[in-house]
């Protein structure tokens, strides 16, 4: 079999190697609390867009540090009754994409959740306040500053914060919130789940923000993960910071959160991902202790992969 990582076998057993800064778990403890403390505000807008079967929302929500947050909110029409819930999130600089989008799944009797990232491709605000580079990504957004500063830190939370949102809504069954995203939404799907561990399905495909350091070694800081390259070029020239560097990426590294998961899992991986290579996500895989399946693309990278948003849609109808 052709490969551009490791061979099935040995990503199987792999565990990542970015190191994991020693006070990750009051980290996090931290920025929770401060998630908690943070009045969202929620207001919801009815949207232009409207169909028979689907009543559509501009819902927006005070994350952490004061920014206002944008999803899109599709229900059905018609429930009389609490039902499940789906929140979705996108690639890396996207947006939440279109309201026909979210149309399979409320004919599926699912509301459904799509958020767009602080400061990417849709209306969410990024309010800035961080010291050093904000070229070339949210990835090195906070990297010169403190930890607590990071950008993706802050999205972390709102993914959180927004899947706690959703499971107050009276028209939602709190026990049947699922999440899903594919790239940098699978890593929000992985960080949602692990953050707010009553997410009861997760469908993450090829995540992003996993294992920077074996994307370093791999020599593939390029496309999503350029930045990297870019903030040793101009910062660090010489790599004496660099293990310093990688231990702070470690607060943002899901594989880190992983173990925090108790949802059921479904993840896609293509194994000649050069975008996201595969042991970046099996090193986040295999950390996740919860029920969980593997759908494997042997000859595929970071594209479309054939009949697995089918199989989300199985997975979080409970036929699959």
């Amino acid at each position: 079999m052709p490969t551009i990582d490791m061979p099935l076998t040995q990503l199987q057993a792999y565990t990542g190697i970015n190191p994991c800064p020693a006070d990750f778990d009051q980290y996090w403890a931290r920025a929770l609390e401060e998630m908690r403390e943070t009045d969202p505000q929620v207001e919801l807008v009815p949207s232009a867009f409207q169909t028979p079967a689907a009543e559509c929302f501009d819902l927006y929500f005070t994350g952490v540090r004061g920014a206002r947050i944008h999803v899109k909110y599709a229900r059905p029409r018609h429930a009389d009754k609490p039902h499940p819930a789906v929140v979705q999130f996108h690639g890396y600089s996207g947006n939440a994409g279109d309201w026909s989008d979210r149309l399979a799944f409320v004919s599926l009797g699912f509301s459904v959740f799509a958020m767009d990232c602080r400061g990417q491709g849709g209306p969410s605000q990024d309010i800035g306040g961080v010291l050093g580079s904000t070229h070339h990504g949210h990835i090195i957004r906070g990297l010169d500053g403190e930890p607590d500063n990071l950008l993706f830190r802050h999205i972390f939370l709102d993914t959180a914060q927004l899947a706690s949102i959703v499971m107050s809504m009276p028209e939602v069954d709190p026990g049947q919130v699922f999440a899903t995203g594919w790239s940098q939404g699978g890593a929000l799907t992985i960080a949602c789940a692990a953050l707010e561990p009553r997410i009861r399905k997760l469908a993450p495909v090829y995540p992003f923000l996993s294992d920077y350091r074996r994307v370093w070694e791999m020599d593939l800081a390029k496309d999503a993960y350029a930045e990297l390259r870019t903030y040793f070029r101009h910062f660090d020239p010489q790599h004496v910071r660099e293990n310093a560097i990688f231990t702070k990426l470690g607060y943002i590294d899901i594989q880190h959160l992983a173990d925090r998961v108790r949802g059921d899992v479904l993840l896609g991986v293509g194994l000649m991902d050069t975008v996201c290579p595969p042991s970046t996500q099996f090193a986040a895989y295999n950390k996740i202790t919860a029920p969980k399946r593997l759908e494997i693309f042997p000859d595929f990278g970071h594209e479309g992969l054939p009949g697995l948003h089918d199989k989300i849609i199985q997975f979080f109808l409970g036929n699959y």
